[in-house]
């Protein structure tokens, strides 16, 4: 009876083992690999699309900003 409860026991180790991660092919491990980096990418795309908008958008107005005073305290 102690050797048919120890090969039950050992299926459903090995059923839960690929549940839990089993040992991936290298294709696949490159793949999941190239996807994280590939989204990580896009994530950084963004953030620098976002900051030069916000850097192209100010950069006009921060000197039209000092030329005004000076060049009218200078006319005066």
């Amino acid at each position: 009876m102690t050797q048919e409860a120890a090969p039950d026991e050992a299926v459903p180790t090995q059923a839960a083992s690929p549940q839990q991660g089993a040992p991936k092919g290298l294709l696949q491990q490159m793949e999941e690999l190239m996807a994280a980096l590939n989204a990580d990418l896009t994530q950084l795309d963004a953030d620098l699309q976002s900051s030069e908008r916000r850097a192209v958008g100010d950069e006009p107005e921060e000197p039209a900003e000092p030329t005004s005073p000076r060049g009218g305290a200078g006319t005066d």
